[in-house]
């Protein structure tokens, strides 16, 4: 009987990004926040992989020709703070390094507080992350807590 090899072989890709380490139960949420459903642009997609990092698997997403603003990894970073972006120039690998979830967040999350003025004029959100192992956003207008689980993105 032939012995089938286990490893997956996928292209590589000569410009783009690579946004791997990303749990399994958060690939689909970091795609729809890079708004990646309406790209022209050649996407790999791999969910529940083996991992040495992450007990419970992998997910990787591989986007060709698309390099993300640094407002766009601060939205992997609350979703999926495992991740590692590796941004590749020519087939070559220019920067390699660990999504960090930032101090500050401003205009890419909304607040809880339904009587915050971000939630009622033409104000940019913005909160101080004071817990980053449990993830909790304070508003800087109303200082209410958001937790992760309340966060909304706009």
């Amino acid at each position: 009987m032939e012995k089938i090899s286990r490893e997956l072989k996928v292209s590589a890709i000569e410009n783009g990004t690579v946004i791997d380490h990303i749990p399994s139960n958060r690939v689909f949420q970091v795609i729809r926040l890079l708004d990646l459903y309406d790209s022209n642009e050649q996407i790999f997609v791999g969910v529940n992989l083996e991992s040495e990092k992450l007990k419970d698997g992998k997910g990787i997403v591989k986007v060709s020709n698309r390099y993300f603003a640094d407002w766009e990894i601060d939205k992997i970073s609350l979703v999926a703070p495992t991740a590692t972006l590796i941004e590749i120039k020519d087939f070559c690998i220019v920067e390699k390094r660990k999504v960090a979830i930032p101090d500050k967040i401003q205009g890419i999350v909304k607040c809880f507080n339904p009587n915050c003025i971000t939630n009622h004029q033409p104000i940019t959100t913005c909160f101080n992350v004071v817990d980053k192992d449990d993830l909790k956003l304070q508003c800087h207008y109303c200082e209410k807590i958001t937790a992760k689980e309340n966060i909304v993105f706009l």
